[in-house]
């Protein structure tokens, strides 16, 4: 009988671990297993890793057997990939960030074909680019755009980087069948399809093979082992005990390479920024349990107003919505355009459906955001004081899609760095690129006076002309000068909601009086 760290060791209890037999037996076991999978062929694997407990439990696996694999046997790469989205909770991103430090050193210094890497999302699919440069509203279940462009792209891009080169892939993954009862059904459907012992095919990914050592572990095994075998590399897991210990939650993201994976808002391993959850109580229960991390307090403010920018209903308001519980999120309409991203209108339930984030809201946010960085690097602890909430490679990419994909000349951004930083933005000028220059558009924004809509219009129409001035054929001119006529026609929101009303009533009127011939006439090509 041993007595382990049952719920992150909070509280103690005396159990026969895993299932009876002893450590020095399970450890044995897999590691020999691992051993034989590893030699049996010279397919690459790929290790996802977290840094969480599971994936911490697989990697060490993994790296004690290949520790006792001759020299000569250690044939084929072993990539560790962590997926880092640059919004991962800033604790847990720097924790992650020194264990692949480590690892890399020790990994060498051992001789072992251990490769860790860092992916990062593409500048263009970043969380910041999305939400605040194109204004893509804050992810919710029925639009969840950030896992696809955040998690699933950079780690299937490298999973296939490796499949080109070798023909295959074999991804080892700290997934277990205790996780959850979704889990546990979606790890037995695969099993069965298994091409090889201990192998399940990938659905998602061609040519890649599945391999999960520790999916029979319970929560309490995996502490278990990681409290009584010492980490190869270096790393003290007794310290990410501590880590787990100061949040409310002991989940961790798993290696996502579909959007099948539930999101990991919830878990102690998720983005600081998640709005898939009601609230994120991992962060919440770090602030609370110490003291040290009440600099990450600002982070929380700003997650809780991307969730309800505008507040939450309370018990007894009248405005809530029925069927619904308080707290409940008040609608972000005010905060976005009537219009799609499109610029089209579109209708649902006798209204607009609201499009992407307006220009005021989103400079608000980029404003509120670069304050809270400002104030966290001069009152974090030191080994944080130079955390990034927002890279200077996103700030750019935000920049140059305000200015020439949205059309909004006033080229603002240098002016909110400077007056949430204190400092000058460090990128240059965009004067010789721009319609007219700040004076010009005062005068602009005076002439419309107060009409938003129209100034957008005209400033759109001027952007566009300079855009294809110096082009040797100016083809597609006049579409682009209509479709930016089309987006200003209205004089606002109801005035939009009637004309797409009456057009739509119009429409189904003219369907309903055609006939079979007249359908396929009007189907028919031209």
């Amino acid at each position: 009988m041993t007595t382990i760290p049952l719920n992150l060791g909070l509280t103690p209890v005396r159990r026969k671990p895993f299932n009876g037999q002893s450590l020095d037996e399970v450890t044995a076991a897999l590691t020999d297993e691992i051993r034989e999978l590893y030699t049996a062929d010279q397919v690459p694997w790929v290790i996802g890793y977290s840094g969480g407990k599971d994936s911490t439990a697989v990697l060490q696996l993994v790296w004690m057997a290949l520790k006792d694999l001759p020299e000569a046997q250690r044939t084929k790469p072993v990539h560790v990939i962590s997926t880092d989205t640059l919004v991962e909770n800033p604790v847990v991103a720097a924790w992650v960030t020194t264990s692949l430090e480590t690892m890399d050193e020790a990994a060498r210094a051992q001789q072992l074909p251990i490769e860790p890497h860092r992916l990062t999302p593409e500048i263009k699919d970043t969380f910041w680019v999305n939400l605040i440069g194109r204004g893509y509203p804050a992810p919710r279940p029925k639009f969840r755009w950030c896992t696809e462009r955040l998690k699933i792209k950079p780690s299937n891009s490298f999973i296939r980087s490796v499949v080109a080169a070798h023909g295959e892939a074999i991804m080892v993954l700290g997934i277990r069948k205790a996780e959850s009862q979704v889990r546990a059904r979606a790890m037995e459907k695969h099993e069965k399809r298994r091409v090889r012992e201990r192998l399940s095919p990938n659905s998602s990914l061609p040519n890649s093979l599945v391999y999960s050592p520790v999916e029979d572990w319970t929560n309490d095994d995996v502490w278990e082992f990681l409290m009584q075998i010492p980490n190869p590399w270096g790393y003290n897991n007794q310290d990410l005990l501590t880590m787990y210990q100061g949040a409310s939650s002991d989940g961790e993201c798993p290696l996502v390479v579909d959007s099948t994976t539930p999101s990991c808002g919830s878990s102690r391993f998720g983005c600081w920024t998640c709005t898939l959850v009601e609230e994120d109580k991992s962060m919440s229960a770090m602030i609370q349990n110490d003291e040290e991390k009440e600099w990450m307090l600002p982070l929380l403010e700003l997650r809780n107003k991307l969730d309800a920018p505008f507040g939450k209903y309370e018990e007894g308001d009248p405005d809530l919505p029925a069927g619904r519980k308080a707290p409940f999120p008040r609608p972000d309409k005010p905060a976005r355009d009537f219009r799609r991203m499109n610029g089209k209108v579109m209708l649902f339930n006798d209204d607009a459906i609201h499009g992407p984030y307006l220009q005021s809201f989103r400079e608000n946010w980029l404003k509120e955001l670069l304050e809270a960085q400002t104030w966290i690097r001069a009152h974090a602890p030191e080994h944080v004081k130079n955390i990034e909430l927002i890279t200077l490679d996103e700030l750019h990419e935000i920049r140059r899609t305000w200015v020439f994909d949205k059309h909004e000349v006033e080229d603002s951004l240098p002016r909110l760095y400077q007056e949430a930083t204190g400092e000058p933005f460090p990128g240059g000028p965009l004067d010789e690129q721009l319609v007219m220059g700040s004076d010009e558009m005062d005068v602009l924004k005076q002439v419309c006076d107060g009409d938003d809509l129209h100034y957008n219009m005209v400033r759109e129409l001027l952007a566009v002309e300079r855009k294809y001035r110096t082009m040797a054929r100016r083809s597609g001119l006049f579409q682009a000068l209509e479709q930016a006529v089309q987006k200003g026609y209205y004089d606002n929101h109801e005035d939009a909601v009637e004309f797409a009303t009456r057009k739509k009533k119009l429409h189904d009127d003219i369907a309903e009086n055609l006939t079979f011939d007249d359908e396929n006439e009007l189907d028919a090509p031209a």
